[in-house]
């Protein structure tokens, strides 16, 4: 008996991401794609309804981020099309698993400027891993399967499906195919083989190399959380007893609290942290890029340093910085026989001595721990403090979500991250209005879990209107605004670096009205003004589960994020907090 069916491209299309798994997607109909939207309906997949496109990228991106599976994005052509090119960009540069499946006008029309017709495969090519075109209704089921694997194997990231409307449109003949239950889903992907076993002989000498150096540090990015490689990195480095710094995309791959744990470099990182790559004689990067955030000036970063560099993409090994050792790889299952590897040359006994190391970093983390000044009575908060108070008024698995610019870096600083998979950001793009679609995504695919999206009054203002999603969808997530009334890193920069001209940075201290929006929005609104409201505010927005919450905390407009490596300067120019200026020689 034949398993064989008769369908149109639409119905073939929704069977097609069923079989793939999914279980949720994010999406907003239009002409080109409301053939899709029709099967829908009858559908396990759960559609959220956003309010714009780019926030739909987004809810895929956090949903990504907070499960490891591929977040799914559905839009129509055209406007819809270009709205999600942000999004994936923002996936491209920080490897997330997205697929993102835009309508597109008839075949026939394509090239002859359709209504809502855009040249969407041609626009984001530069942004997605790869990019299809399909043609025939037949196509379809392999073409997603094919999706699905290119976009979550070797190097994550964002790929897209573009589908003329006719199809899947069952009106028209064009949309007419058979789902073929054995074979019509094989791929046929010449020239995609993703290696994942680093080469032995590469690893054996990286462990040699490991063992004789003097000044190690673990320089870990975000290839540790893509490959789930939380668990063995913290085997390695108890092994080995070397330290480890987490770039801001890393942030959790290995435990704050844990004794090695360095904490965040580059530009905003800590003092211990960028300075113990600048002294390091081995840098061993697993799953990082050496982004400029993280070198500073590049002729000037970790001069003395050789560079093990492991990575899955063959393109990240020596494009920036020179290697000795360079492997390509699956992180996870590189450290493993890196692991194997070290145990065979001796394991934690063979290592070096390397207590006057040890020593140095700890004087480091006594002599420059992260400081500011408590605001006096009547000023408005330092946002430090409240991120101290949301860290140790919240469980330690809270997911956090953050935007970009200085609430990012108060975030990254101030909150202790012990869990892998618990911090949410954009990293390579810098997306200011990341954070609450991000939340709703981590949220739908963590529903258990609490989740706080941290937020500045600047990317507050680019995608709040996803709170109208979250409130109708019923995705209670927590918004910690932090309103100082600026465009806050902008005006730093101009503070430090332009002689304080500051032009067009000043947003509005008095509209929009914050918690007025909030309610507008189906949301509970809470203004925050004083120190001593901080922790009853949160404590009250933790207590709400039945309905998104925004807890808006004024911030002082003055305080400027150190550390800071300026622009251009080499990581050993790194500017401390003006309380600390002097004590670094």
């Amino acid at each position: 008996m034949s398993n064989n069916q008769q369908m149109c491209g639409g119905e073939a299309l929704v069977k097609a991401l069923e079989r793939a798994g999914v279980e949720v997607m994010f999406g907003l109909p239009g002409g080109a794609i409301l053939p899709v939207y029709d099967p829908i309906i009858d559908s396990s997949i759960r559609h959220i309804l956003v309010r714009h496109e780019q926030g739909a990228g987004h809810m895929a991106e956090g949903y990504a981020h907070a499960t490891g599976r591929p977040g799914v994005v559905m839009v129509t052509s055209g406007p819809a099309a270009t709205n999600v090119v942000t999004p994936l960009c923002d996936a491209f540069l920080d490897s997330v698993p997205i697929v993102c499946i835009t309508g597109q006008v008839p075949y026939a029309a394509i090239g002859t400027d359709a209504f809502q017709e855009c040249d969407t495969t041609g626009i984001t090519m530069a942004v997605t891993k790869h990019n299809f075109l399909v043609t025939e209704a037949q196509d379809i089921p392999r073409t997603i399967r094919a999706a699905f694997h290119i976009a979550t194997t070797g190097r994550p990231g964002p790929v897209l499906v573009d589908i003329p409307k006719d199809i899947v449109d069952p009106v028209n003949p064009r949309s007419a195919m058979t789902w073929y239950e054995a074979t019509d889903a094989d791929m046929d992907l010449p020239g995609y083989h993703p290696v994942t076993h680093g080469d032995p002989e590469l690893i054996r000498a990286a462990a040699e190399m490991i063992r004789t150096a003097q000044r190690p540090v673990l320089y870990v990015g975000g290839g540790i959380l893509k490959s789930r490689a939380a668990e063995a990195l913290l085997q390695l480095a108890e092994m080995v007893q070397i330290p480890v710094v987490t770039t801001l995309m890393a942030r959790g791959a290995f435990p704050d609290s844990h004794e090695l744990c360095l904490g965040m470099p580059g530009m905003h990182g800590n003092f211990t942290a960028v300075t113990a790559m600048q002294r390091s004689d081995l840098l061993i990067s697993l799953g990082a890029r050496f982004d400029d955030r993280v070198t500073g000036r590049l002729d000037g970063f970790a001069p003395g340093a050789k560079i093990i560099h492991v990575d899955v993409d063959p393109a990240e090994l020596g494009k920036v910085r020179r290697v000795d050792i360079g492997i390509q790889g699956d992180c996870r299952l590189v450290i493993e026989d890196l692991i194997a590897a070290m145990r065979e040359i001796g394991g934690a006994e063979a290592q070096v001595d390397r207590r006057a190391w040890r020593s140095t970093i700890s004087g480091w983390q006594e002599k420059f721990p992260l400081v500011y000044e408590q605001s006096e009575p009547g000023e408005r908060l330092k946002p430090q403090y409240v991120l101290e108070e949301l860290r140790d008024n919240n469980p330690a698995d809270t997911i956090v979500t953050s935007g970009v610019g200085q609430h990012q870096m108060y975030a990254s600083q101030y909150w202790k991250f012990d869990y892998p998979y618990t911090w949410i950001n954009s990293g390579g793009l810098g997306t200011m209005g990341f954070s609450i679609p991000a939340a709703i995504g981590a949220k739908v695919g963590k529903p258990d879990r609490r989740v706080w999206a941290v937020d500045g009054d600047g990317c507050f203002q680019m995608t709040a209107q996803e709170l109208v999603t979250a409130s109708v969808e019923d995705i209670p997530i927590k918004v910690a605004l932090l309103n100082n009334s600026y465009l806050g890193m902008v005006r730093q920069w101009q503070e430090m670096f332009y002689e304080e001209r500051f032009s067009e940075v000043y947003l509005s201290e008095e509209t929009p009205d914050y918690v007025k929006w909030s309610e507008a929005m189906g949301c509970v609104g809470i203004r925050v003004e004083a120190p001593e409201e901080v922790a009853p505010a949160i404590a009250k927005a933790n207590e709400i589960n039945d309905r998104p919450v925004v807890v808006e905390f004024r911030t002082d407009p003055r305080e400027n994020v150190f550390p800071m490596v300026p622009a251009g300067k080499s990581n050993s120019e790194l500017v401390v907090d003006p309380s600390q200026q002097g004590l670094e020689s």
